[in-house]
């Protein structure tokens, strides 16, 4: 993988981008991969409130990054073009499979049709795939501006789905070797996700553990009472029902309804009340919202 900035951004195979603007400048460029960023988005991406000496800190910050590029791969800077005309900015070429938020995007994808059609062996492959990518949060390091938080939260929601994807295709595949732990680490992150409530107990249901998938019920209903004011989500009771009778069968028959209803997704919170931005996925698999608008004039390269 050439670029990484699921968790400290990273080119090539070992070498880190220098300087925090540097680093905040190479994600943002692939974040927008094949798009112009203007010198004016690069200053709302870059700070909430921009200095006097914004547009030449840009300039000397996009030297410095086509000297880290040719470090970590000699000849990698002639990839960031600057283009002038209508759609005039700066572009950092990089094909889909060198770019891991691309490349993850693609796995979850992917994994989420393989499970719609019921084919959780296969689907279990993809998705432990794109969520081994997340070497740590997106942001890592990087300027704490608007515009960076909003595109963390979004990415952090596709992240957290993938998870639960995963630990379904786990359950209907009889992955259950470590789940509950898996699932307990996620559930530590995003507490208010009650689809990772109710994998939870049904991977104690499953096993024959109810009354491991009774406790994390109750574990449940106590967070969502006690911090939202909530009843115990209808999915959760519903496993509830099965553990109390034992049944192994009506807790898969739950967890194997959930993929066949995307929908489901949208009354799952991304984290905590106070996070809970999420961004709509464009056709590359990253959040579509821009500062500068939309540019849709074909850009005319310049002299690099």
């Amino acid at each position: 993988m050439l670029f990484r900035i699921l968790g400290p951004v990273q080119v090539g195979p070992q070498a880190e981008a220098g300087s925090s603007v540097r680093r905040a400048l190479l994600t943002a460029l692939l974040l927008r991969r094949g798009q112009p960023l203007a010198a004016a988005d690069l200053m709302e991406i870059l700070w909430d409130e921009p200095p006097g000496s914004a547009t030449a800190n840009i300039r000397s910050h996009l030297t410095g990054l086509r000297r880290d590029l040719d470090r970590a791969v000699p000849g990698l800077s002639d990839r960031l073009r600057t283009y002038r005309g209508p759609a005039s900015g700066y572009v950092l070429r990089a094909e889909a499979h060198e770019v891991d938020l691309t490349a993850f995007t693609e796995h979850a994808r992917r994994g989420r049709r393989l499970l719609q059609r019921g084919e959780s062996e296969a689907a279990v492959a993809e998705l432990e795939a794109g969520t081994a990518l997340w070497r740590g949060p997106l942001g890592h390091e990087l300027p704490p501006t608007r515009w960076f938080g909003a595109h963390a939260a979004g990415l952090d929601c596709a992240r957290l789905d993938a998870h639960q994807d995963l630990f379904t295709a786990c359950v209907l595949a009889g992955h259950t070797e470590l789940l509950a732990y898996r699932i307990e680490s996620v559930i530590a992150e995003a507490p208010y996700r009650q689809r990772l409530w109710a994998l939870l107990a049904a991977a104690h249901c499953v096993t024959g553990d109810a009354a491991g998938a009774l406790a994390a019920v109750e574990r449940c209903a106590s967070v969502f009472a006690e911090d939202l004011g909530l009843a115990v989500p209808p999915e959760v009771e519903a496993v509830r029902t099965a553990a109390l009778t034992w049944d192994r069968d009506a807790a898969l028959r739950i967890v194997a309804a959930y993929p066949a209803h995307p929908s489901a997704r949208a009354a799952s919170a991304s984290a905590r009340p106070a996070d809970l931005t999420v961004l709509p996925l464009g056709a590359a698999g990253v959040p579509s919202p821009a500062p500068g608008g939309n540019r849709v004039p074909s850009p005319q390269p310049a002299v690099p």
